[in-house]
């Protein structure tokens, strides 16, 4: 459909010819407000509009009243909840996982003020008649509104205000509080919630959202699919939760498919359309972001540790296809010294090839759990591709349409198997049904982890089959959140049978942190596919996420998918970016070996040394992001939230809380490099600069990086070369002082070719 520029349309999704039976709903001042069981109720008549282009109301309509629920917690939460829908509040669900320290703040109405029993101020509804200096009737008078504002962390200066944005009364740009009928005006489908921004007002999060940091002036359909690279609109992990530089969070509690605009229709208003006629928005206030990450994490739950092993290096490639094969890459491994924990076994360990059905080929791997048994002797862990759709041609097919552990279809697709491109399989497992999890979980799962596997990559789940029937969520309402199922499942028996509890996920959604680790998706291997990697990352981190990871040196080659070879710098930048990122994977289309590029092979197995010195500084850091609000990989405004410049930049980061990394992502083998105030060390050379400017076209060698710490700063080190954390002994790491006499860190590790 075409942009028409206009809210109703643009926004609201009505019909530009008004040829539908539609009908849109605004909010109007409230008519009672009242205390109830600790809450305030704010009863809310809705007003039908003409069906027309401008807004009119139909006074011959009756009007519609629902109760808007204002609710508070600690700490610094304030909750709005209205239904058109009759669905009820809840505080514990998929999503909701309320910790300990959530506590609900019983409320009190006093002229105006709604005030928690800590005497902290939550809201303002203001019902004075607006001020007028009357002249003129050329244009109607505006219709009336509710005028809430909210306070999560009862600081005034930075109220967040219901927004009825318009240029003039007909033409409106965003409602406060509204939703859409069809047909009679009981059948409701769909509302919306506007709050006010202001005109620099920065946005960033909504999940792994493939762009620039501030997100102001775009809209997004929080709609998850498969991405297909890292550089376009498609998102494998939309997250209903944003965060505003004016230090206040927003998550919207759905799995619906909706819609988000962070001051794009109107640069006056930050707009969400649910396509369920439910609202339920939690506003987070705090002094920093990462107080507000935490508040979040409080209510969606904390993402759990991870093994020591997952930290070290992956290897893969799409695909290996035998055992001797994978041995043969293992051994290689350790006679060369090149440090690694896990062989990653992707698409072509099946019976048939590409296609899943979670059990090996008998003869490419005629004794798979000796296999793994004597890949484990050699310090190896092994990770099994799989996805949760049952292919035509599939061993377990017929046993799952039986018991209906995939989703029933209502029409049968024509196509066999996969070809990675759409989702032609022959059902959608449905994690909506306790048997179908059980069967997914004993029957698929778990003789594969009986025998040693120790990780399984719960790849796709961004997209089911819409045209099926699931035991309790209709298609749409499932979609979103079908990761979460599936990967708790994955995560649980996992954790189960090896005590570690980790998947390798591609999608998300609120709540899928509890069930790290999440990984970037198909990028391409190129400069673009490098920044656009890092972007998403960034804002997933800025999301509720801890872990994340990629494909190193991206997934797919150009103009070739499969078959066009990889740029040795880009191979060498994106090696480093993955050393300081918190999981460490290579994979992709060709080979990903680093002896297949041997004029970089030097360089990237003394940067896979570095990582394994590194991961005692990693786990410490690892640890505390599992119990606060931090991302391992953060935007630098985590740290210097009051710094306008930060809010606009997306190619540096922190990794934990000390090092602050520049990647390279270019061949010139340059970049602009910006320093927050305050002095900086290089971590690698000693040198010392002054922060709180920019320094130009830094020239940086390839088998360089530039990377900061902070004078004083304490950086945990393994003190010897290994080959796998199973040489490991954690408690022999050594600590380095950002002294003034550091001259870098080779001056204190000596890492062999």
């Amino acid at each position: 459909m075409k942009q028409t520029n206009y809210h109703l349309f643009d926004f609201m999704d009505f019909d530009p010819s008004l040829q539908k039976d539609e009908a849109l709903w605004k909010a109007y001042a409230p008519s009672k407000i009242e205390e109830r069981d600790g809450d305030i109720v704010v009863t809310i008549p809705y007003q039908k509009q003409l069906h027309q282009e401008d807004m009119a109301p139909d006074n011959d309509a009756p009007q519609q009243s629902y109760e808007l629920v204002i609710r508070a917690y600690e700490p610094n939460i304030v909750r709005l909840f209205t239904t058109m829908s009759g669905d009820e509040m809840s505080e514990r669900d998929d999503m909701l996982q309320f910790s300990s320290n959530v506590k609900r703040l019983p409320l009190c109405y006093d002229c105006g003020d709604v005030i928690a029993t800590n005497g902290k101020k939550v809201a303002t509804i203001d019902l004075s008649e607006p001020r007028l200096d009357h002249w003129s009737d050329l244009l109607p008078q505006p219709q009336p509104a509710p005028f809430i504002t909210l306070y999560p962390d009862s600081d005034e200066r930075k109220g967040i205000a219901l927004s009825d944005d318009h240029f003039s009364p007909p033409r409106y740009d965003a409602l406060p509080l509204g939703f859409v009928s069809r047909g009679s005006a009981s059948a409701i489908e769909r509302a919306t919630i506007s709050f006010k921004c202001e005109p620099d007002e920065c946005f960033v999060g909504t999940g792994e959202r493939f762009r620039k940091m501030d997100l102001s002036g775009q809209t997004f359909q929080l709609k998850n699919q498969d991405g297909q690279g890292v550089n376009n609109r498609r998102c494998y992990k939309n997250i209903p939760f944003y965060m505003s530089n004016r230090m206040y969070g927003c998550f919207y509690h759905t799995s619906d498919y909706c819609k988000l605009s962070l001051a794009d229709h109107s640069s006056r208003s930050v707009q969400f359309l649910n396509d369920r006629a439910t609202l339920d928005v939690f506003l987070i206030g705090g002094q920093t972001p990462e107080e507000i990450l935490r508040s979040y994490r409080m209510l969606t739950g904390f993402p759990s540790m991870l093994p020591l092993w997952s930290f070290g290096i992956w290897m893969s490639r799409m695909t290996y296809f035998s055992a001797d094969e994978v041995n043969e890459i293992c051994d290689r491994l350790r006679a060369e010294h090149y440090p690694c924990d896990v062989i990653h076994l992707d698409t072509g360990w099946f019976r048939t090839d590409w296609l899943c059905e979670w059990k090996f080929n008998a003869e490419r791997f005629p004794d798979p759990k000796g296999f793994i048994q004597h890949l484990a002797d050699n310090g190896f862990k092994v990770s099994l591709w799989q996805l949760p759709y049952v292919a035509k041609g599939a061993e377990q097919l017929e046993e799952a349409k039986k018991n209906k552990y995939i989703g029933p279809l209502l029409k049968e697709q024509a196509s066999e198997g996969s070809n990675f491109s759409a989702l032609d399989y022959a059902g959608t497992i449905d994690f909506t049904y306790d048997k179908a999890v059980e069967w997914y979980k004993n029957k698929l799962l778990r003789p594969l982890l009986d025998m040693g596997v120790k990780c399984i990559k719960t790849d796709f789940g961004e997209n089911i089959h819409m045209d099926a029937v699931y035991h309790s969520m209709t298609p749409e309402r499932l979609n979103n959140i079908y990761a979460l199922f599936y990967q708790k499942a994955a995560y649980e028996v996992t954790k189960e049978v090896t005590g570690d509890g980790i998947v390798w996920a591609r999608a998300g959604w609120a709540g899928c942190q509890r069930y790290p680790l999440h990984w970037g998706g198909d990028s391409e291997s190129s400069w673009a596919g490098l920044a656009g990697s890092l972007k998403g990352g960034l804002h997933f981190g800025l999301s509720g996420f801890a872990f994340w990871s990629h494909d190193v040196p991206g997934f797919h080659s150009t103009p070739d998918f499969m078959n066009s070879p990889i740029d040795e710098n880009v191979y060498v930048r994106w090696t480093q970016f993955g050393v300081f990122s918190s999981h460490m994977r290579y994979h992709g289309t060709c080979k990903r070996e680093p002896w297949h590029y041997p004029n970089i092979a030097p360089i990237v197995k003394r940067w896979w040394k570095l990582r394994y010195r590194l991961l005692p500084y990693i786990i410490e850091q690892a640890e505390a992001c599992t119990k606060t609000g931090w991302p391992m990989i953060r935007a630098l405004l985590m740290h210097h939230p009051h710094d306008r410049q930060v809010w606009h930049i997306d190619d540096e980061y922190y990794f934990g809380n000390d090092f602050l990394v520049c990647p390279v992502m270019n061949d010139e083998g340059k970049r602009d490099i910006y320093l927050p105030e305050g002095l900086w060390v290089n971590f690698f050379t000693g040198k010392r600069l002054d922060g709180g400017r920019w320094y130009y076209n830094v020239e940086v060698p390839l088998d360089q990086m530039p990377v900061f710490v902070r004078p004083g700063a304490l950086i945990k080190l393994y003190p010897d070369d290994v080959d796998s954390t199973d040489d490991m002994d954690i408690s022999h790491a050594v600590t380095i002082e950002i002294t003034k006499e550091y001259k870098g860190i080779y001056r204190y590790i000596d890492i062999t070719e």
